[in-house]
């Protein structure tokens, strides 16, 4: 039965392809279908994938993580840190072709600081008023300093959308996303493919060298490799670690590597709904428990043939934002013990395990689950499809979730949204004043040291009691044909289309 899966599945990838043959066409692996394709709604690692294609970004960072300029050409920050002025890249057109201003600019940061249930709102909190100074100049007037602004531009919350689409379309936007990208929106089949092509009137169209890309969901890693050996795709993102040797020893493709921003952990429900009133949720050293009986190192070798790189903190042990002074825990299944017996519960600890999709995150799951069994946790692994976990972490349907977060190349887009009360991505309902403190110093800091001094309050807080158990930092493994040249690695692993050609 699973191999005629696999087969009807290569063969829908096939006809899913065999579209525009007159038209030079990319087509991409996506390791699972994208969420809503709302910049402000959005909150997916694929969607930004897709979003790099269709909606272009105020900033945008280059492979050494330096802010570079997209669809703004500049910017300065007042000596107070209170304003910054924007200078805007003038002559571009949205896919609608409405034109891209500063009313425009300011419409679109005002949808993402205000539309129900945006994302976006956290990073941009500090913003109190937007000003149009000009038809090519916003100035962003903020609450206090904040430090992050500019990275936070870089992304989701840095995209611009038509505001006339916008208007129109309501909540159902991200149905048929109206943005100023190289590529435009047309058309999306759920759980299949979603399909964009060259816009004519892109400011930067002479880089635009492919007409037509085809995104492709296929959660089957086995699959998706399939059909980048048989010529079905031309890119897929995230390979399997064991699927190297596999790229490596095949002339037609190359492999890619660089260093998520990101992290892969355990997300432990302490307060959100009924899910959370069990020992994980009531016990800090229950929690502290469960993360002493993982053996990082292992882990890696064991799922990823150590091709990945072990971690505790929300960076990476590269950052210059590491907290060298909290250092990774070793493996201590006596102390998890005890700690288990301090808090006064018994064992065997019965634990709701939603994992996405995935064999990886099945392989990473089942490792857990054995090395937690012998510190006295019964870890139930609940295989979910990707998007219904999501939304069951929102409404606290979860004691533990495997789930990771791609990265940002300033920490607190990292921390901010995840630790602090109430914020969107806070989905175990962790909360305290110190650590919120913390974090509203580092973002009115610009100073280097004295970030990562507020950060260090933040861990030195967090990572004993907190809610999420840093596992890993992935390398970001993209491999394609040979067919495709110009791909640039890029930090936060995202596909930028620009100088993509097809031979």
């Amino acid at each position: 039965m699973k191999t005629m899966r696999l087969a009807a599945a290569a063969a829908l990838v096939a006809l899913s392809c065999g579209t525009a043959a007159a038209q030079s066409h990319l087509r991409i692996g996506l390791a699972e279908d994208p969420d809503v394709l709302d910049p402000s709604l959005a909150r997916t690692y694929v969607g930004r994938i897709v979003f790099a294609s269709i909606c272009d970004k105020l900033f945008d960072i280059d492979q050494k993580l330096n802010v570079v300029p997209q669809l703004a050409l500049s910017h300065e920050t007042s000596e107070d840190g209170k304003t910054v002025t924007i200078k805007l890249r003038p002559n571009v057109k949205f896919h609608d072709g409405e034109k891209f201003d500063a009313e425009a600019a300011k419409f679109s940061l005002e949808r993402h600081l205000t539309m129900q249930g945006s994302f976006r709102k956290p990073e941009l909190a500090a913003i109190e008023t937007i000003e149009v100074a000009d038809p090519l100049t916003i100035k962003l007037h903020l609450k206090s300093p904040f430090s992050p602004l500019i990275a936070q531009l870089t992304d989701r919350a840095g995209m611009m959308v038509s505001p006339k689409a916008a208007k129109e379309a309501g909540d159902k936007f991200g149905l048929k996303p109206v943005c100023a990208g190289p590529y435009k929106f047309v058309e999306r089949v759920q759980q299949d493919r979603i399909v964009v092509e060259k816009f004519a009137d892109y400011w930067n169209k002479d880089n635009v060298h492919i007409d037509r890309i085809t995104y492709l969901p296929i959660v089957d890693s086995t699959v998706r490799l399939a059909n980048l050996r048989s010529g079905g795709l031309d890119l897929l993102e995230r390979l399997n670690a064991t699927d190297i040797k596999d790229i490596r020893s095949d002339s037609r493709l190359k492999l890619s590597t660089a260093l998520e921003l990101g992290y892969l952990g355990i997300t432990l429900n302490i307060a959100n709904g009924e899910k959370s009133k069990g020992p994980l949720g009531q016990h800090a050293k229950v929690r502290q428990a469960l993360e002493l009986s993982i053996d990082r190192d292992a882990l890696n070798q064991v799922v990823f043939n150590g091709e990945f790189v072990p971690g505790n903190q929300w960076v990476n042990p590269e950052s210059s934002y590491y907290q060298k002074s909290l250092p990774i825990p070793k493996r201590d299944v006596a102390k998890a013990k005890a700690l288990i017996k301090e808090a006064g519960v018994q064992t065997p600890i019965a634990v709701d395990f939603m994992v996405p999709q995935g064999a990886e995150n099945k392989a990473v799951s089942e490792v857990v689950q054995a090395m937690a069994a012998e510190a006295g946790f019964d870890m139930k692994i609940r295989v979910t499809e990707f998007a219904t976990s999501l939304k069951q972490s929102e409404e606290g349907n979860y004691q533990v979730f495997l789930i990771g977060w791609s990265g940002r190349s300033d920490p607190d887009g990292n921390s901010y949204s995840f630790h602090v009360c109430g914020q969107p991505q806070n989905t175990n309902g962790y909360c305290d004043k110190e650590v919120d403190a913390a974090h509203a110093e580092a973002r009115s800091k610009s100073k280097f040291e004295e970030r990562k001094k507020a950060y260090e309050k933040v861990a030195a807080k967090y990572l004993t009691e907190g809610a999420i158990i840093y596992l890993y930092h992935t390398q970001v493994l993209v491999a394609h044909s040979d067919r495709l040249e110009g791909y640039r690695p890029m930090p936060d692993g995202l596909v930028r289309v620009i100088g993509l050609k097809l031979k």
